[in-house]
């Protein structure tokens, strides 16, 4: 079965604030060396900063999880698309340290709320047979917003952009933050060309409308599906003001907090936030490291690829387990590097390593199972649980990384991550379900336990 041009025209804007998501992530990195030396920051300061973002995800998954059940996912992105444009300006043009945590974290907010709403929007119009492909299209746009991070950090740092555009010298890191004000005004734009979801206009009692989009989408038996979807949210007795924190939503509430944790806990996002700083601590200069850096997110392009072709063919639990043995090892190898204060070539070669197995399991998979695992009447809810573990631990690693580096070893995080994958892969290997091929209403009857 193949995709029509509705549904991916529709696919591809859910799924740009994943570009947003990974945009936001690694343009830091070649903001945080400027910034410390401009307002004397400490490791702590330093650590502050990086954090503020996932601050404001954590905030922002939660309240999307409402407000996407309220306004549906579509007006829901509109809100994180704006906020989004004019906090990446706020932080190019911040005066002082506070203001620019305040614009980080009020950036954060918007980043919470499309990495929630984008994939829920995404699983709840794809058709069963696609929708790991479809629904991984988001982070398709978070790697490809890491390498467009990396990339444009590169290129005004080697053009001196805050130079030419009359900000003085050392405010590069300015244009950097203001860059993505640019595709977050172009996500904006392509938001009002696509339809609702068929599941939340069912929820509202908007039978005829949802039909419309289902038919629209390329459902093959759109009269069916409705009747399916109506079934379920009658059975459910959804209603917009439905608690995800119930006990019956035990199983379900496991396994997105814990998949969430366990993707920060590769170290993924310190990693790709301080890729300058570890780079320059192995001995290379700044603009090598920029090179380095794209290089990385590159791997990460090609191996999300590589993902997108094996999730509804090998499942998603496989993809795991796959992942977290490649992950660890990597992450091994890096420790011994910087205990051994040696053999730092090999550096580039395993980071490369890490992200390819992160990119086609972990990196992948997380946004689809999330939103696979809830039923209809709390999925946004419940997205917006897992991205805040995700968003939760991301901020603690953030904040923590550089200050283990700078009290006790370079090779402490690295060490603490390999463990952490290594918990990973027995909890998953235990405890995870596979869920690929199976309707959102089929995975609601298996995982949701009444009684």
């Amino acid at each position: 079965m193949r995709p029509n041009s509705r549904l991916m025209n529709a696919t591809v804007t859910g799924a740009l604030g994943g570009l947003l998501y990974g945009f936001d992530t690694v343009v830091i990195s070649g903001m945080i060396d400027p910034v410390v030396r401009k307002y004397g920051l400490s490791p702590h300061s330093m650590g502050l900063t990086v954090a503020a973002s996932p601050v404001g995800t954590i905030l922002g998954c939660f309240a999307a999880g409402v407000i996407g059940q309220r306004l549906g996912a579509r007006a829901a992105l509109r809100l994180a698309a704006a906020l989004y444009v004019l906090t990446a300006l706020a932080a190019a043009c911040s005066v002082s340290w506070p203001m620019l945590l305040a614009a980080r974290f009020a950036g954060g907010l918007a980043i919470g709320a499309a990495s929630v709403l984008g994939p829920v929007y995404i699983a709840e119009l794809a058709p069963a047979a696609l929708r790991g492909r479809l629904v991984g299209a988001f982070q398709i746009n978070v790697v490809s917003g890491i390498l467009v991070g990396y990339t444009s950090n590169f290129l005004v740092r080697l053009t001196h952009a805050g130079s030419h555009l009359g900000l003085g010298g050392g405010a590069d890191w300015r244009v950097m933050a203001g860059v993505g004000a640019l595709p977050a005004l172009i996500f904006l734009i392509l938001l009002f060309g696509i339809p609702r979801s068929p599941r939340w206009l069912v929820a509202r009692g908007r039978g005829h409308e949802a039909l419309a989009v289902l038919a629209e989408m390329g459902a093959p038996d759109a009269q069916s599906q409705l009747a399916e979807i109506q079934s379920a949210i009658s059975a459910e007795h959804a209603t917009v003001h439905e608690p995800v924190f119930r006990w019956k939503y035990r199983y379900p509430l496991f396994l997105a907090i814990s998949i969430g944790a366990f993707n920060q806990l590769t170290g993924i996002n310190a990693i790709l936030s301080y890729m300058h700083t570890i780079f320059i601590a192995a001995g290379f200069s700044q603009l090598s490291s920029d090179q380095q850096a794209i290089t990385i997110g590159a791997t990460n392009l090609i191996f999300t690829l590589v993902g997108m072709a094996m999730i509804d063919r090998f499942g998603r639990k496989s993809l795991l387990i796959v992942g977290a043995i490649g992950t660890a090892a990597c992450l091994s190898g890096v420790a011994w590097v910087f205990a051994a204060n040696s053999h730092q070539s090999a550096l580039l070669g395993l980071l490369v390593a890490f992200i390819a197995f992160f990119a086609l399991s972990q990196g992948l998979v997380v946004f689809v199972y999330i939103g696979e695992v809830f039923p209809n009447s709390v999925r946004s809810k419940g997205q917006g649980v897992g991205n805040a573990s995700m968003a939760a631990f991301n901020m603690a690693i953030l904040f923590v990384f550089p200050v283990l580096a700078h009290a006790l070893s370079p090779q402490t995080p690295f060490i603490f991550f390999a463990a952490a994958t290594l918990l990973q892969l027995v909890v998953i290997t235990l405890f995870y379900p596979e869920t690929k091929g199976h309707t959102l209403e089929e995975l609601q009857s298996r995982l949701v336990k009444v009684g």
